[in-house]
């Protein structure tokens, strides 16, 4: 009896002094150590090449604005209506541009195609409270008016300049067709910068 007692005490005093579990630093080194990594580089790495993606930008209002020219108020155009600004959308409206007011003075009336749509003046004698103002309505005005619709579908094509340009003379733009075409010049067009007040 008393040997059964004592040896109970010892078992309960044995679990009474039982060493703790060990803690997550411990658990932690032990499994680095266990599972230790090692990475070999070479002294002078040759340096690898990446590919990068090209990318483009077309310049938006503020930008054609500050530059102000009749080369950027073509741009402009396109920007409204939706269309490329390609070489020869803008070469078509450079020289439809010239055939209406001439490149001196492109920006008469802040109205370079003599647009009669929302410029309050019929037969395109109107004029626009800004040269960003006319784009917008001479963009609209191809946009809305079946009788444009040969040419807007030109621009948006970006189709070759004499389509778009045979689509203008057929079209009821201007009362004369410019003759057919026969008033149409194919010079390049001079690069001529508006007065800033024409902007707006």
């Amino acid at each position: 009896m008393i040997a059964a007692a004592f040896g109970a005490f010892w078992l309960i005093a044995i679990l009474a002094i039982a060493p703790s579990a060990p803690t997550a630093e411990y658990q932690l080194a032990t499994y680095i150590d266990d599972h230790a990594q090692s990475l070999k580089v070479t002294a002078d790495p040759a340096p690898e090449a990446v590919a990068r993606d090209n990318y483009s930008a077309t310049p938006g209002i503020a930008t054609l604005v500050a530059s102000g020219t009749n080369y950027d108020w073509a741009k402009m155009v396109m920007i409204f209506g939706g269309w490329p600004q390609s070489e020869s959308n803008i070469t078509v409206m450079l020289r439809w541009m010239r055939q209406e007011n001439g490149p001196p003075s492109w920006f008469l009336r802040n109205n370079p195609l003599n647009n009669g749509y929302g410029s309050g003046g019929g037969g395109g004698l109107g004029s626009y409270g800004s040269l960003v103002i006319a784009a917008q309505k001479c963009a609209e005005n191809l946009q809305r008016h079946p009788g444009f619709s040969a040419i807007e579908q030109g621009f948006a094509n970006s189709s070759p300049t004499e389509v778009i340009e045979s689509a203008i003379w057929a079209s009821p733009w201007a009362s004369g067709h410019y003759a057919n075409g026969s008033h149409w010049h194919y010079t390049p067009v001079e690069s001529v910068k508006a007065p800033a007040s024409a902007w707006g």
